[in-house]
């Protein structure tokens, strides 16, 4: 029996911020489906999302935030 693998993009918060992050990853799955995600790749981050292959992410929360944050202190 071989194991399958997934590729998936996951949707994360570092334990250390507020900015959303992503990264696109090949795991391997189980018999129902479920991606497994290994510890090391879960330390430190908190999961919002697993999604099915590359996502695509055009916005996400803070986008504007930053760039007006930067848009304001590059104006002083």
């Amino acid at each position: 029996m071989t194991t399958q693998q997934r590729k998936v993009t996951i949707i994360y918060y570092q334990d250390d911020g507020l900015e959303l992050h992503h990264k696109v990853k090949v795991f391997p799955q189980n018999e129902e489906g479920r991606v497994i995600i290994p510890q090391e790749f879960k330390d430190g981050k908190s999961i919002i999302a697993v999604c099915d292959g590359e996502v695509e992410i055009l916005n996400k929360v803070g986008d504007r935030i930053l760039s007006v944050n930067y848009i304001t202190s590059s104006i002083r």
